[in-house]
């Protein structure tokens, strides 16, 4: 052997024993690196082995590229109560299981799912149980989440529950044990997906050799099981969110993507004809299925709950004539009860004559009244947690346990002499521990963190299917439970490691599989958006323009002259033109202040950093519409333009940053114009871009080329419309009036023109649905004609500053005459219901 590679063997070694062996799993908790007798776990030691052949920097290394992926494509979750978006904590290593040990969790998770698929069955059915005394009526009749008016409902397919979730860790006994049942609408498969992306990305060779088992067949079959029990053969399957303010909302946006679902709020659908439709810009298009992620009592305002704004009215009337399939069911929340779980041993043994594989904590529901005496006599020893709605001021899943209290303790010993139904109480023991990273010391090593680990389960064709992964929260403090995510709690991918080659999943489909051509249907909603970020980005691009105008880097091919003096009309016509659209906060502003206002100041709405805030705010509603490259370029677009506090830059550095800005905007043109497919989607992104295009360039040419414009106004108008280059081409004796007016206006070849983008909208107008039978044109449609043919005719002398801003005013009413028809806040936005047939 040679010398390098001894070495090579020898800081291997001396990095495993580095990393492990200081690691000491804490007294009386159970641990996933090392069994009850203290050996490592054999798929603990086959991760090690291969991470042992990368040093600390080449580990740091992949994982700052997997932080930045989570960054570029825009990866964030929502702490409960919270605004902001904070970057998904994806931890660097994953979560390990060895293919055995995984097969009988999945067998526990399935015969736990079948068992909550029967208690719902009996629940909103002949209610055997309650009738048996296995189950208090008050436990089913008292939990909020018991939705009367779905009793005696049968679900299309016969199946409450498409998605089954339990969170689980290692018991007292090395064991698994179920924390939770998640059956209301589980979240985390979404993020599940993310990690593994992520991670794989990083350590694709570490992902290969250990034969880690995939996530794509588990999607597959879930997205069959979405449609079980639907009318129709093709049936058109539909994610419902809250909306962007949802603390899942990036996760749904991926599934969404992932499994070719339509994503969509409440107001995107109605009903008609006993039956659910999506608003969509053709029309009304019917919903044969919906994957349910807002909390069932705010899925229907007329039957459920009357202040919900998130749900469908009628949506009920749907469930009960058997034309929709919804999973989960409204109403399955019931199961994730506290007091349920007290009665779950003994109603699993009547209705499986067994025990279950899968146990959780031992439980005493306070309202009944020897549990509640138990519960007092050993109050020191137990946990409590709410059944169902949490006391003021606590998380939903929060624990309480009385000692932990303090002097606190006299108001939980009360709570439960006032109303003991609203608790129950487990046996207290600490959760299981993973490894995690720590550089405590200065050194890299791993130490014992509390974790849960979140599998779920499908319902497909072929029966109940587990995800051979799941959703696991850990913690990086070992006195903070990893309940949900929030400060402090890091998720990781995890790894079913096979004993074998994983089989690679078939990218071709059987011969069966029919070819499509099909553009889908896009809803009112996501056509608002898409405008309105095209929309965005084009105000941007025109106030940077603005500011390198002033700066005086642009006009010199036409005028000597720096426009950047504060004193020149030119200079002040800018200045007022920032000021009216609130880029700035005064016009007076030294030269190098107002270009740092304009670009980046967060207190101006019209500023170019706020357009952009504004754009990215658009397209995280769009999130399973645009590409990853798209997401990258905004973010790098909005950490260009958000600098803070801007005084050192001077103004040659200001003009760079500008630059470079028109640059990260010409790159989300181009990505729009290569990556996305000819679809409705893409039209409204154009169509935004250049209608906000003519009204800046009529705006533009008010300013600057008017009847008594100079040569120095006219030098700008052409930069502003990036036709420099092409004006000097064609005229050699520098700039007139007429000739730049027609060059910016009239020109149907200049890209920049108002001509050109008025053929542009025209087109695409006529590329969008039509709801009108005996083909004549639609108001719009109208409208964008009649200022067509007086572009198309008209000569540059006629385009005076009073014609210029009747003009804007006209482009002002095209956006609203596109709006009122295609989106659906409009006041006629229920017309195109009444006009087009049903799809």
């Amino acid at each position: 052997m040679s010398a390098a590679a001894e070495a090579e063997v020898s800081g291997r070694a001396e990095r495993l024993a580095r990393w492990t062996s200081g690691y000491r799993p804490l007294s009386g908790v159970p641990d996933a690196f090392m069994d009850a007798s203290g050996k490592p776990r054999a798929a603990w030691t086959r991760v090690l082995d291969h991470l042992g052949d990368l040093t600390e920097v080449d580990i740091a290394a992949r994982f700052v590229s997997a932080v930045r992926h989570i960054r570029d494509t825009g990866i964030s979750y929502r702490i409960y109560g919270d605004k902001r978006d904070h970057a998904w904590p994806l931890g660097s290593l994953p979560f390990m299981v060895e293919a055995a040990d995984w097969q009988d969790l999945s067998a526990g998770i399935v015969e736990r799912a079948e068992l909550m698929e029967a208690i719902l069955a009996d629940i909103y059915g002949p209610n055997r149980l309650v009738a048996g005394g296995l189950l208090p009526a008050a436990v089913v009749a008292g939990s909020p989440e018991f939705m009367r008016p779905l009793a005696g409902i049968t679900p299309p397919g016969g199946r409450f529950l498409k998605l089954y979730a339990a969170d689980v860790t290692r018991g007292p006994d090395g064991c698994w044990q179920v924390l939770a049942d998640r059956t209301q609408s589980p979240s985390g498969p979404g993020y599940a997906l993310e990690n593994r992306m992520v991670l794989t990305r990083a350590f694709p060779d570490l992902y290969t050799d250990l034969h880690v088992e995939r996530l794509a067949p588990f999607f597959q079959a879930l997205r069959q099981g979405l449609a079980l029990g639907s009318q129709r053969s093709d049936p058109r399957i539909c994610l419902l969110t809250s909306g962007p303010f949802s603390s899942t909302y990036v996760e749904q946006a991926v599934l969404a993507r992932y499994l070719g679902l339509l994503l969509v709020e409440g107001d995107d659908l109605v009903m008609q004809d006993g039956a659910l439709h999506v608003r969509t810009v053709s029309g009304l298009k019917r919903a044969d299925a919906l994957w349910r992620r807002i909390d069932s009592d705010y899925v229907d305002p007329l039957e459920l709950n009357p202040s919900s704004r998130l749900g469908v009215p009628g949506l009920i009337e749907a469930l009960r004539n058997g034309s929709l399939v919804v999973g989960n069911m409204p109403g399955s929340g019931i199961l994730e009860s506290g007091a349920l779980a007290a009665y779950l041993p003994g109603i699993a043994r009547q209705m499986m004559n067994t025990d279950l594989r899968l146990s959780g904590p031992r439980t005493w529901w306070c309202g009944d009244p020897d549990s509640l005496a138990h519960v007092r006599q050993n109050l020191d020893a137990l946990t409590l947690r709410p059944v169902a709605t949490p006391p003021k001021g606590m998380a939903r899943d929060a624990i309480m346990a009385p000692l932990a209290f303090g002097a606190d303790r006299e108001r939980v010993v009360s709570a439960l002499r006032d109303r003991p139904f609203d608790y129950v109480a487990q046996e207290r023991a600490p959760l299981a521990t993973t490894p995690g990273w720590d550089r405590t010391g200065g050194s890299l090593h791993l130490v014992p963190r509390p974790f849960a680990l979140r599998v779920f389960a499908a319902m497909t064709p072929e029966g109940w299917r587990v995800m051979p992964g799941g959703f696991c929260r850990i913690s990086e403090r070992a006195d903070l439970d990893p309940i949900e995510m929030r400060a402090g709690i890091k998720a990781a991918d995890v790894w079913i490691l096979s004993d074998g080659p994983v089989e690679s999943v078939p990218t071709i489909q059987p011969a069966t599989q029919k070819v499509r051509r099909i553009a889908g249907h896009l809803p009112s909603r996501a056509a608002d958006n898409l405008f309105w970020f095209g929309r965005y980005v084009e105000r941007a691009e025109a106030v940077i323009r603005l500011v390198v105008a002033h700066l005086g880097s642009v006009g010199a091919a036409v005028s000597a002259d720096i426009v950047g003096d504060a004193r020149s009309p030119t200079s002040l016509r800018i200045r007022a033109l920032l000021d009216d659209w609130g880029a700035i906060s005064a016009p007076d502003l030294p030269t190098a202040t107002l270009a740092r206002e304009a670009l980046s100041q967060r207190d101006n709405f019209g500023s170019a950093l706020c357009h952009s805030l504004s754009a990215r705010a658009n397209a995280a509603i769009l999130r399973e519409r645009l590409s990853g490259e798209a997401w990258r370029v905004l973010a790098d677009l909005k950490d260009l333009l958000d600098i803070g506090d801007a005084r050192a830059y001077s103004e040659a550095e200001l003009v760079g940053l500008a630059e470079r800005g028109l640059g990260l905007i010409a790159a989300l043109a181009g990505l729009a114009q290569e990556n996305m497919n000819r679809t409705a989607g893409w039209h409204f992104v154009d169509l935004g871009r250049r209608i906000e295009r003519v009204i800046n360039t009529c705006a533009f040419a008010t300013q600057f080329a008017g009847d008594t414009a100079t040569a120095e106004d006219l030098g700008v108008m052409l930069s502003l419309c990036d036709s420099h280059i092409a004006f000097g081409a064609r005229y050699m004796q520098g700039a007139a009036l007429d000739p730049v007016r027609d060059m910016v206006l009239l020109d149907p070849f200049n890209p920049r023109s108002v001509a050109f983008q008025i053929v542009a909208i025209e087109r695409h107008l006529s590329d969008l649905p039509t709801l009108r039978v005996d083909g004549l044109p639609e108001p719009h449609q109208r409208l964008a004609a009649r200022i067509g043919a007086e572009f198309a005719t008209g000569e540059a002398a006629e385009f005076d500053g009073a014609t210029l801003a009747r003009l804007e005013n006209e482009f002002e009413r095209l956006a609203d005459a596109i709006a009122t028809r295609y989106f659906p806040n409009g006041p006629h936005a229920l017309r195109p219901e009444k006009l087009v047939g049903l799809g």
